[in-house]
């Protein structure tokens, strides 16, 4: 792409060069902040009010909050709505975040919102210098700037931005008819670039409709297309192989059960130990231990009922993740579980562990657990519905395998598809990150079409 003629130190470190017309300032000469804004709180005989709050800033794709949103609403003293009120131009920011990449994003209110003022948990920064209300959105809204912003946070549990390093933040500033090309030319590509995203993830999504395709016709129907086929007994099953019989898990397992909360939750995690299992770690490709909790010698041995083994089927049966489920791989090692967890011990004799892991994640599977999602219910599954789940067996152990062979070949060709995409899905997501810093630093130059 076209560069500029010519071009200056700018001084930032960070930022490197900038075009030799253009300038570079800090937050706090070109406009103010205020922060303490209106609380959630709902008190009788007080004034309504609309606001913004962390989430419509946190998350918020486009960067900009208009009259379309659905704020929030509260009340508070009508002095404090006037004092912390919006208008056209303001930008809101996010001073503190669980990680420190998110800190400090903004969004400009693009609309005259009536009666919306800003939450105590973000902040307003009022623009002393013309600015064109479009460019804006992109001002701090880029790598050089948030890279800063997270750099210069603080805190343990929460990284929080001060408001001095909000107003010695430097940006760069171009001329105003520059900043208008800037805005148009960054509203259009990166709009083609998140439709190209979206393209993506939802092949992704198509993906893995496929791979439970595969799954769901290889444990109900097995591999040969021409085998006889009789009646299951049960509606939502319908036809299975003629050699094959229906079981309830019971038949075909050892062991149901969970653990518990280890005994002062939370506080007794470690950083080194014996691996606790819980909702989050287990997913329907593995067993993910990035964030896996970790306890001594003595609470394990207090949770002796739910340490795992290998070959154990684990299933989560409360909460949003209810149904995800995975095998604890040979050499595994030491573990446990919470109550989230469910552990499932298949019997060798009857089925094979990923055979059963398989069975679970199919529709056949889920589809009982969504059936005992009713009434009471609805918060998670009892052991007792557990060992009555209806499954379809392959009474030959090797025909498990050979259907857990086929499952594993044409998911892992689906798979290696997925990588692809998702590498691509990152590097565009990079592309378009790299395209915002380089058009508002100057180090590409744009026009009008």
């Amino acid at each position: 792409m076209k560069k500029y003629d010519s071009y200056k130190d700018s001084g930032i470190e960070w930022i490197g060069e900038i075009p030799e017309h253009w300038e570079e300032c800090r937050l706090g000469v070109i406009g103010g902040f205020t922060s303490s804004g209106i609380d959630k709180k709902i008190v009788e005989d007080e004034p309504t009010v609309k606001i913004i709050n962390y989430t419509d800033v946190y998350g918020n794709k486009e960067k900009i909050l208009n009259t379309e949103k659905d704020y929030m609403e509260v009340t508070s003293p009508q002095s404090k709505i006037n004092q912390h009120s919006v208008k056209k131009g303001d930008l809101i920011f996010t001073p503190s975040s669980e990680t420190k990449e998110d800190i400090g994003l903004s969004a400009v209110v693009v609309d005259d919102l009536d009666n919306t003022a800003f939450s105590y948990h973000v902040l307003r920064f009022q623009f002393n210098k013309e600015v064109n209300l479009l460019f804006k959105k992109y001002l701090c809204n880029n790598y050089p700037v948030l890279n800063y912003f997270s750099k210069n946070s603080k805190g343990t549990t929460r990284q929080i931005l001060g408001r001095e390093d909000f107003k010695n933040a430097k940006v760069v500033i171009p001329p105003k008819s520059e900043q208008t090309s800037i805005a148009s030319f960054l509203d259009r590509k990166t709009s083609e670039i998140d439709d190209i995203i979206a393209d993506k993830k939802r092949l992704l999504e198509l993906y893995e409709e496929e791979k439970t395709a595969i799954i769901n016709q290889a444990v109900t129907k097995g591999l040969d297309p021409n085998a006889p086929m009789k009646d299951s007994g049960i509606e939502w099953l319908g036809e299975i192989p003629e050699h094959w019989e229906v079981k309830k898990l019971k038949m075909l397992v050892s062991k149901v059960g969970s653990g518990v909360t280890p005994r002062g939750g939370s506080s007794v995690y470690l950083s080194i130990g014996i691996p606790l299992i819980r909702s989050q770690n287990v997913h329907f490709d593995g067993l993910k231990l990035d964030d896996v909790a970790f306890i001594s010698e003595e609470v394990d041995e207090e949770m002796s009922n739910s340490r795992i083994q290998d070959g154990d089927v684990l299933l989560n049966i409360t909460g949003a993740s209810i149904g995800r489920c995975y095998f604890v791989p040979d050499g595994f090692g030491r573990g446990n579980v919470n109550q989230h967890v469910c552990i499932i011990r298949p019997n060798i004799n009857e089925v094979s562990t990923v055979y059963l892991s398989l069975l679970l994640r199919s529709e056949i599977g889920q589809l009982q657990i969504r059936l005992q999602q009713t009434g009471a219910n609805r918060e998670g599954l009892n052991f007792e519905q557990l060992k009555n789940f209806y499954l379809p067996v392959a009474t030959s152990l090797n025909e498990q395998q050979s259907i857990v062979h086929h499952i594993e070949s044409e998911c892992s060709k689906i798979d290696f598809k997925k990588a692809r995409t998702e590498e691509l899905i990152e590097l565009l997501t990079e592309y378009r990150t790299a395209l915002i810093s380089e058009a508002v630093t100057g180090k590409i130059k744009v026009t009008e079409d």
